[in-house]
């Protein structure tokens, strides 16, 4: 979202409350979208919880012994899809043609739907699939700014563009009180992000042994 304000684009921000076990990122959203001057933003509620299949939406454990190698459990089935799609669905109403989103294929835990090759196969079927693309009234693209970035790089871009990491998340396994677990895939690239880009990470953690 940043990087969209910088490049001089109306901001319109979407999250998704898909039964997810980390849900606390919500409240993260909420608060990153008012400091980011978000004109609206929406949390949809989709309960990916009836299918399960992944760590984050079922009783399976996260995994805490290092980066994963592979796909690992804390992958959602088709998630990346359904929450672009709804996007789609979003900016065709407001009239927009560009979507954000922020994937990455480098620092990341081997996500199939976090690849430039998704991306760009749903940004053509995005402009076959809508009333304002079969009419040539808009062409819809995917922009994903962060994808060939490592995290320090996220990081360091996130520094200069203002982002407060404050009120960021991203553990897959917080507690109850929202603090960060430290030992996920999602804690440890994190980390490692910032040791790499030479700044404090500023949330707290459960644990500092990692």
């Amino acid at each position: 979202m940043a990087v969209a304000r910088r490049d001089s684009f109306d901001c319109h921000a979407l999250s998704f409350d898909y039964g997810q076990r980390h849900r606390v990122e919500l409240d993260a959203a909420a608060r990153v979208a008012q400091s980011l001057g978000a004109l609206k933003h929406i949390i949809v509620p989709i309960n990916l919880r009836v299918f399960g299949g992944s760590a984050l939406t079922s009783d399976l454990a996260v995994p805490k012994a290092g980066v994963s190698a592979g796909i690992p459990v804390t992958y959602v089935p088709a998630r990346n899809t359904i929450f672009l799609s709804f996007a789609l669905a979003w900016a065709e109403v407001l009239g927009s043609s560009d979507i954000f989103i922020g994937v990455n294929a480098i620092d990341y835990s081997g996500y199939p739907d976090c690849r430039p090759e998704f991306t760009e196969a749903f940004e053509q079927m995005a402009n076959l699939a809508t009333k304002a693309g079969v009419e040539g009234r808009t062409r819809i693209q995917i922009h994903t700014p962060l994808i060939q970035l490592s995290k320090c790089a996220i990081i360091r871009l996130g520094a200069e563009l203002g982002v407060d990491f404050r009120l960021t998340h991203s553990c897959y396994d917080p507690d109850q009180k929202g603090r960060a677990c430290g030992a996920c895939d999602s804690c440890r690239l994190r980390r490692q992000g910032f040791r790499e880009a030479g700044l404090e990470d500023p949330i707290e953690y459960i644990s500092e042994n990692f």
